[in-house]
């Protein structure tokens, strides 16, 4: 596990695994807008967590690029799952994407009062987005968000693959403390 970014409660951390395997209460889907879940982070949601996840999601949409919806976590041990749409159907991302589904992602873990929240690379894996500046973007907002956040306390960054973690990580370290 990376090494925490702490002020008072409030903690960013990175670790390395299977995001579905989270401590955290909600774990967030890389989400495309129209919800389908294929490959990727989400298809192994899907696989572990059940169908039901996808049917849920899909009947919440299609939603607009950047924006956030929530969903229960089927068969995953975490409460809910949020689908983060970093993507359209064309599968494209860009830096306002990453930031705008990040940000609302952790408002609607903020909206459900949960703790904890754990996120994959968006746009880093079908979306081909760079994963240093998806780290860069995606560290940024979590340490501006835990500033003011009332429920939040810890952002949890898992990545499956070592080099998105040592990226991560060393994004973290670089980070100033929230």
């Amino acid at each position: 596990m990376g090494a925490p970014r702490v002020s008072g409660d409030k903690m960013i951390t990175c670790v390395k695994g299977d995001i579905t395997e989270s401590s955290a209460e909600a774990i967030v889907n890389a989400a495309n807008n129209q919800l389908w879940m294929g490959s990727g982070v989400a298809g192994a949601i899907k696989r572990k967590g059940g169908e039901q996840i996808e049917r849920e999601a899909v009947a919440k949409g299609p939603i607009p690029v950047g924006e956030a919806i929530v969903t229960g976590p089927g068969k995953l041990p975490q409460k809910y799952v949020i689908h983060a749409t970093a993507m359209g159907q064309d599968l494209l991302t860009d830096k306002g994407k990453i930031r705008a589904a990040t940000l609302n992602a952790l408002r609607r873990a903020e909206e459900l009062g949960i703790e904890s929240i754990a996120f994959p690379a968006l746009g880093t894996g079908v979306g081909g987005f760079p994963v240093n500046q998806a780290a860069q973007i995606m560290m940024g907002v979590a340490r501006d968000f835990l500033r003011d956040s009332k429920s939040v306390t810890r952002i949890e960054f898992v990545l499956f693959d070592s080099d998105s973690f040592e990226i991560f990580n060393k994004e973290l370290g670089a980070s100033q403390e929230v």
